[in-house]
């Protein structure tokens, strides 16, 4: 038994739960951040006509805001530990907001990717500042769960936002969907920095009781902080490689839920722009169960003194069954037998993040900003290959199968880095 989890002590009598307020505010911005996102990919019909985009074009449109979310993951991961998750929070979501709002104002292809490079700059700092919050918020034995419920937040976001903006932009156009999603993000915004404090104790509603608990769970069990050594160190150790390689692959499968998958169902079976955005959407409500059920896995097995295990087996399970799924996707001649198999591997690759981002609280410390960054980047340029590289293998070959298989194989490497990570050690 792992000497960490074996101090693990339950809660004080009397202590105030305010450290859980901080996880229902995570929970809405991965909410929102992940509506916003994909609204362009319900709008990509109506936006393809009045702007004369093509499918490549378009692809490089999704793409470039992976690339952008990638290339700025470490300068906010760092600004998120040097200037601490209240005010670069609260910074990072009106600028999102505010090209969200030029997006609904674009006349030209070449505006629309610029503008989505900065979207993506801009949204990059989101997790990054979230783990970094949840660093000084909640015990180590509540991370897991803490982390899975922010990408539920996600995941249920996206659902809801290719139903729901899809209705909307019928009803009221493309433009000003766009422009609503922005005034939303800047009341959130200003909610959360009124609200929140960089640490439990200048919050005046935290209890004694409940930050002693805080304090308790991260003591000297605690490995050594990521502070005492340098960027290289931490950053080219071997546990912060392998992590940053395996979630390029839960990246590359996940993000067509994010991109392809609506036009590609709308176009490949010929269903309404309605009936694609409600398949579309079922992937992302299995990878929400798919997150808290991951999340609920990693605290209970640390809870039973297997450290290393709580991360690494939740991974395991996870990109087993994504290559599994894959694999059956790329054979299926019906929607819904498509929809399901991608269903299956999305809860696969999606019960990955929780184990991904606890282990970069693990190794980091109060460099998890840095660390978590660093990790996202690398997942998000597996995101930018896969959305470009998606149409182009359906032009060249016909069909979608040769995605799968390639996804499929790139989970296997995952699979053999999660034997390697040890994320007990710093």
């Amino acid at each position: 038994m792992d000497s960490a989890a074996r101090m693990t002590a339950m809660p004080v009598a009397n202590a105030t739960r305010v450290r859980w307020l901080v996880v229902v505010y995570l929970f809405a911005f991965s909410f929102l951040t992940i509506v916003d996102r994909v609204a362009i990919s319900a709008a990509k019909g109506d936006m393809s006509r009045d702007l004369g985009i093509s499918d490549v074009t378009f692809g490089f449109v999704f793409g470039v805001f992976a690339l952008g979310y990638a290339v700025f993951q470490v300068p906010s991961g760092w600004a998120a530990d040097r200037f601490g998750p209240r005010a670069f929070l609260a910074l990072i979501v009106v600028l999102w907001s505010v090209f969200t709002g030029l997006t609904g104002a674009v006349t030209a292809s070449v505006a629309l990717i610029a503008i989505r490079f900065l979207f993506g700059a801009a949204e990059s700092g989101i997790y990054p500042t979230a783990s970094r919050a949840i660093y000084s918020w909640i015990p180590r034995q509540g991370r897991g769960a803490a982390q899975g419920l922010m990408f539920v937040g996600s995941r249920l976001g996206a659902a809801f936002g290719l139903s729901a903006v899809s209705f909307t932009i019928a009803s009221f156009g493309w433009r000003a969907s766009f422009w609503a999603l922005a005034a939303v993000g800047v009341v959130m915004a200003s909610g959360w920095y009124a609200w929140f404090r960089n640490h439990p104790a200048e919050k005046r509603s935290v209890s004694a009781a409940e930050l002693e608990y805080i304090r308790s769970q991260d003591g000297a069990e605690q490995p050594p902080e990521a502070s005492k050594g340098n960027w290289r160190e931490l950053l080219l150790s071997m546990n912060s490689l392998l992590l940053m390689a395996q979630y390029f692959a839960s990246n590359f499968t996940f993000f067509i839920a994010f991109s392809w998958l609506l036009p590609y169902l709308k176009s490949q079976y010929n269903l309404t722009a309605t009936g694609a955005g409600a398949y579309a959407s079922v992937p992302l409500y299995f990878g929400a169960f798919g997150n808290w059920f991951s999340g609920t896995l990693v605290d209970a097995i640390y809870r039973r003194g297997h450290w290393r295990m709580s991360r690494v087996m939740p991974a395991l399970i996870g990109f087993a069954l994504g290559t599994v799924s894959l694999i059956a996707a790329a054979s299926m001649p019906t929607v819904m037998g498509a929809v399901i198999c991608f269903s299956l591997a999305t809860l696969g690759v999606d019960m990955t993040l929780s184990p991904s981002w606890t282990s970069c609280q693990d190794i980091a410390g109060p460099r998890t900003g840095v660390l978590s960054g660093a990790m996202n980047m690398i997942g998000n340029l597996g995101s930018f290959i896969s959305s470009v590289m998606f149409p182009l293998l359906v032009n060249t070959t016909g069909t979608a199968a040769t995605y799968f298989y390639i996804a499929a194989a790139i989970n296997v490497l995952a699979i053999l880095c999660w034997w390697r990570i040890r994320p007990d050690r710093s």
